[in-house]
């Protein structure tokens, strides 16, 4: 058996991403879950004004991994593997059965506002595509100062990077990487210099948050999308959860270390399809579909067939 359910981060969010969500009584009650936690209509939260909003946003991706994820426990399909980018590591963790849904709600609502607040304005992240990481890290070697922080945040894929830090510095770096030769320098839909140490403050505060929540050693296998290995200890998990904010995303690795494993199905769960376009690259054999768009009977189906194949 080897599956491997993935859970997108933060620029992946769809206005009108949690009332696009199947109707389906399992999706209404975590809706009606995360509305209680919160004491909020969490489907107010979805609009293209509310997802100006770093919370919002997280709140909506973590919602709609873990909704989409019962729906499909409920067809009998479970992952081997979970990992998520980011604020994907949560709905990864619900998933695993190492932390509740309304503490990762609570939580993650928490980690949104600490973000915001830590840089209301004027920081942000750019993808860079075309380029190798060593190019990418030297040009951001050249522009890294204490008036122009930016720092290499993701690793995506063998020619896919994402930088983080003050505008000023990722544009004047993405103008670099397109003399480089790059095929794209984008602005990415993130409004805060995510994983670099420019977040380390907020992720202590965090951290601090974490000591109060039960967390319990995951009963499937969860990859850090940090370090792109196993993390089984609860303790190990709070630290990976509280502190990915401020530490380098691998995906590449992640992903590498699965399919490495024997994973040959990739299941994405919403919102959009960026990580299995990712994981198509790694994947030599088997298949990485998304789960927006793909019916949730083929979905099962491939589960199903993995499953017998390993078994």
């Amino acid at each position: 058996m080897s599956s491997f359910w993935v859970f997108p981060g933060q620029g992946a969010q769809q206005p009108g991403m949690l009332h696009a969500l199947p109707s389906d009584a399992l999706i209404s009650q975590c809706l009606r879950e995360a509305s209680d936690a919160l004491n909020e209509n969490v489907l107010d939260l979805d609009t293209p004004d509310a997802l100006q909003s770093t919370r919002a946003v997280q709140l909506c991706l973590l919602i709609a991994g873990v909704a989409c994820s019962r729906v499909l426990m409920a067809q009998g399909c479970t992952p081997d593997y979970v990992a998520g980018l980011s604020i994907g590591a949560y709905p990864a963790a619900v998933v695993a059965g190492a932390l509740s849904f309304v503490d990762a709600v609570r939580l993650v609502a928490l980690r949104g506002e600490l973000m915001q607040h830590a840089y209301p304005k004027g920081y942000g992240m750019t993808a860079l595509i075309g380029l190798d990481q060593r190019t990418v890290e030297a040009l951001v070697q050249r522009i890294h100062r204490e008036h122009t922080p930016v720092y290499l945040a993701n690793i995506n894929a063998e020619n896919q990077f994402v930088i983080a830090g003050s505008d000023q510095a990722m544009a004047e770096v993405a103008s670099l990487a397109k003399e480089q030769g790059a095929a794209a320098a984008k602005r990415l839909a993130v409004s805060v210099p995510s994983h670099c140490e420019l977040l380390s403050e907020p992720a202590h505060v965090l951290a601090e948050a974490f000591a109060n929540v039960r967390v319990q050693a995951p009963n499937l296998k969860y990859l850090s999308g940090s370090t792109a290995r196993p993390v089984i200890t609860p303790d190990k998990l709070r630290d990976d959860l509280a502190f990915n904010m401020c530490r380098v995303v691998d995906w590449r690795s992640t992903v590498q270390t699965a399919y490495e494993r024997g994973v040959r199905l990739q299941i994405e769960l919403p919102p959009g399809t960026v990580l299995t376009g990712l994981a198509r690259r790694v994947f030599e054999q088997g298949s990485a579909i998304a789960f927006q768009g793909a019916r949730l009977d083929t979905l099962s189906a491939l589960s199903q067939e993995e499953e017998h194949r390993h078994s």
